[in-house]
């Protein structure tokens, strides 16, 4: 089975490289689709998102919705990159690249690793407020779960 690109890392994602990664040498792929999370600044008052995560299990979580997204797709390639540490407004958090045949699938297939990643990996939020205050983790919105339960009834 095909196995997806998985990094959790601190550093910037470098989306050029991943494309590619996906894409070089391959004519069998029709479309190509991307998916950057980055960081807002909550109507002005963060100054920043700390993202912390469970070693080892983030990136085994990860790999197990990608292999679940690939299978249920029929997807060609899929990466699924997610960063951790301080991020500013503007900062790209998440990538997720997924190619196939027919753009419906990459479609469906990128918005089914967001919504499970939203709901099942484990990452954590603490927000930076410009007033020097500092939330608490932040929690899992309802939003989320919702848009999670949209792929049980397919």
């Amino acid at each position: 089975m095909l196995r997806p690109i998985v990094s959790v890392q601190r550093e910037d994602i470098d989306t050029r490289a991943i494309v590619h990664a996906l894409t070089d040498g391959r004519t069998d792929v029709g479309a190509l689709v991307t998916f950057t999370g980055l960081c807002r600044d909550e109507a002005g008052r963060l100054e920043a998102l700390e993202l912390e995560h469970y070693p080892g299990m983030a990136e085994a979580e990860l790999t197990r919705i990608g292999e679940e997204a690939i299978g249920r797709f029929a997807l060609l390639g899929l990466a699924i990159v997610h960063r951790y540490g301080r991020m500013e407004p503007s900062d790209q958090i998440v990538l997720v690249a997924a190619t196939s045949s027919h753009r419906q699938a990459a479609f469906d297939g990128a918005n089914f690793v967001m919504d499970y990643l939203k709901t099942s990996a484990p990452f954590w939020k603490k927000e930076h407020g410009r007033d020097g205050t500092e939330g608490g983790w932040v929690a899992a919105r309802d939003a989320d779960d919702t848009a999670r339960l949209r792929w049980k009834q397919d």
